[in-house]
């Protein structure tokens, strides 16, 4: 049986959420990739709550030049100054169902350099 990429990536994103969830000491980091825009938060799964989030279309990094790759590393570097401020040091990854490659990679990459430990 054939399994359509978004029908695939739910059943993945499922069973990594099995395993994966965010206490106030260790919070979630969740990515959301389209095609144009990455999306990250850092979620407090017990109480619900957002402690910070980033994306490309904040300002600061919509106007910054390069490719998607590149932008991917400057979300995961402003989400992890954001947290940092906010007293998170270590979070849980939490890729989404998609594959820890390319721009998936370069935000955590860019959350582990600003200071993040997971």
């Amino acid at each position: 049986m054939a399994f359509s990429k978004d029908s695939r990536r739910a059943k993945i994103r499922k069973r990594i959420r099995g395993t994966v969830s965010g206490t106030e000491q260790r919070p979630r980091l969740s990515v959301y990739r389209s095609n144009k825009e990455i999306y990250a938060q850092i979620v407090d799964d017990v109480t619900g709550v957002t402690i910070s989030a980033a994306s490309s279309r904040d300002k600061d990094i919509a106007s910054a030049s390069g490719n998607k790759i590149e932008k991917a590393n400057l979300v995961g570097k402003a989400l992890a100054e954001k947290a940092v401020k906010a007293g998170v040091e270590t979070i849980s990854f939490d890729r989404g169902g998609y594959l820890y490659h390319g721009r998936v990679k370069s935000l955590a990459e860019g959350a582990r350099e600003a200071g993040l430990k997971f």
